[in-house]
């Protein structure tokens, strides 16, 4: 199994561009966060129940916190801690411009994806993904692991 490290450094082959790794500074949140706000619109009503919803979105959170727990705690705990903060920010600005969640979040996973895709033209190399779909894993991570760099932070 791969290591974090190789993980990144993959990873980091195909976000070499300036302008490729800011849009993806950028995107890689937002379809995160959007991928997250859909999923927890779906219920699921045999596990719900105090203190956790439970519905799609915190199964999923579950599941890839345990995945990334196997990389890196510290950046799996990063990762739990930007998501939540992400949903909450999203629910909040949804209630302010009036609009269901779910709508917002299609609409900022639609264009996400796109200013990916437009991230790559700049680039000239096909996403990563492309290779192995394991990488759309890797993404939020190689997110945080710059953001923790930036901090002085070890992953």
């Amino acid at each position: 199994m791969k290591n974090i490290q190789t993980w990144l450094d993959e990873y980091a082959v195909c976000h070499q561009n300036p302008t490729n790794k800011k849009i993806h500074w950028i995107c890689v949140p937002l379809i995160v966060w959007s991928l997250f706000a859909l999923l927890s619109v779906i219920r699921l009503p045999i596990l719900d129940g105090p203190p956790v919803p439970a519905n799609a979105a915190t199964l999923m959170l579950a599941v890839f916190t345990l995945y990334y727990l196997v990389l890196s705690w510290r950046l799996a705990l990063g990762v739990l801690v930007l998501v939540a903060a992400m949903l909450w920010l999203g629910e909040q600005l949804a209630a302010a411009l009036g609009i269901a969640v779910w709508l917002l979040a299609l609409i900022v996973f639609v264009l996400a994806w796109i200013g990916q895709f437009i991230g790559h033209h700049y680039e000239g190399k096909r996403p990563a993904l492309f290779d192995d779909l394991r990488f759309l894993l890797i993404g939020p991570l190689w997110c945080t692991a710059h953001l923790y760099q930036r901090l002085g932070w070890k992953y």
